[in-house]
């Protein structure tokens, strides 16, 4: 996808946060274990923050923001694209919204690569790095309910 402004990416961006806090939405509503529940109403929560950090995008809000490295697990490399369906097993849930956090990472990873100024940059490393911990809390989900399955 090709943009021809800065404009454009953030409103493109925030329509994906969007998305993604729909998604969870849904998936927290329709699953029944009150774990899993909580947990994408959680993402649901902090991908509405994502969208407020984009429409309210300021110099001073991420000026005192610090970035860290998040370890990457890699699960998600490795996954095919799902797509939902109501009443899919837990475990393909958990692999659907790894592939979405993998995605939302590249976006900002990328986007930040190609940022014109410092404070874009930051903004960018900053949703990077969010969208980097839901994967790596997704990808240990994962890892937990296959070892309690006994896989």
């Amino acid at each position: 996808m090709k943009f021809e402004s800065f404009k454009e990416i953030m409103n493109y961006a925030i329509e994906k946060e969007k998305e993604a806090a729909a998604f969870y939405e849904d998936i927290s509503r329709r699953e029944n274990l009150s774990g899993s529940k909580a947990v994408f109403e959680s993402f649901s929560r902090e991908e509405r923050t994502h969208q407020a950090m984009l429409e309210n995008f300021s110099k001073e809000n991420i000026e005192h923001y610090q970035v860290e490295r998040i370890p990457d697990l890699k699960r998600s490399d490795y996954l095919v694209d799902l797509q939902y369906e109501p009443g899919m097993p837990y475990a393909d849930i958990l692999r659907l919204a790894m592939k979405r956090e993998e995605k939302a990472l590249r976006f900002y990873n990328d986007f930040g690569d190609q940022a014109h100024t410092e404070s874009h940059k930051k903004l960018f490393q900053m949703l990077a790095q969010e969208e980097s911990k839901h994967k790596l809390k997704l990808e240990t989900l994962y890892d937990d309910y296959l070892a309690r399955m006994g896989d």
